[in-house]
């Protein structure tokens, strides 16, 4: 048998490499525990906690996603990964806002941010709404399965510079181009630039339905917020 040495750098990244796929495969099974304690591993290595979360487990989300909407995982499943989901953020929160205090931008916005109806995914929203606090930024985050009509109060009440969407499920993201319309049926789309996200979506998709912009990332969302505050409304 041939044995190979790999340098310690090597060593270090394919460490890494297994781990990742470990934790993807724990969060698709919906281990609980597999996944913190991997978690663990990646922190005690000195793994970024923003690539934990931008890496394996948004991998993790997207294919229980596509289970979900390939009637594979149900209703309960997409809870339990999002209860998993959220004690991994506890772990993860406080070394996430630490890493993200260098995209701050020059002008304290105020965002609301919600997932659209009928899609109760919260990782990514979660993470940009965490990012763009850390970024120094006013996050008002509506949550998960947010109806137009509870998008459209937040605007009147908050009055915010941006206005943030996820979807996950392809079959939720064309509820974005519901809330864009009724925003200007009501007269307040002028108000507000709108920045949609998540992974049912894309820069073409945001463009078809007359949002500001789109991001592929957190880490891309708080730099395309720094940009559209900057430029003013």
């Amino acid at each position: 048998m041939i044995k190979v040495f790999p340098t310690r750098c090597g060593a270090v990244v394919l460490d890494r490499d297994r781990l990742f796929e470990k934790l993807r495969g724990c969060m698709v099974d919906l281990d609980r525990e597999c996944v913190l304690e991997t978690i663990d591993k990646l922190l005690g290595m000195g793994v970024k906690a923003t690539e934990i979360v931008l890496g394996p487990m948004s991998k993790a989300m997207e294919e229980i996603g596509r289970l979900y909407e390939e009637g594979e995982y149900f209703i309960a499943e997409l809870i339990e990964a999002a209860e998993i989901f959220k004690e991994a953020m506890k772990k993860l929160e406080p070394l996430i806002r630490e890493e993200s205090r260098g995209l701050g931008g020059g002008r304290r916005l105020r965002i609301v941010i919600g997932t659209v109806k009928g899609d109760i995914h919260d990782i990514g929203k979660t993470l940009v709404a965490v990012m763009l606090q850390a970024a120094g930024h006013e996050v008002i985050d509506l949550g998960v399965d947010v109806d137009a009509e509870k998008f459209i109060e937040a605007v009147e009440k908050y009055k915010p510079d941006v206005l943030g969407m996820s979807a996950l499920l392809t079959t939720t993201s064309r509820y974005m181009k519901r809330v864009i319309e009724e925003l200007d049926r009501r007269g307040l789309r002028s108000r507000v630039k709108i920045v949609i996200g998540g992974a049912a979506t894309t820069r073409e998709y945001a463009e078809r339905i007359g949002a500001d912009g789109w991001a592929s990332n957190a880490i891309e969302a708080v730099k395309l917020v720094n940009k559209l505050g900057g430029s003013g409304k």
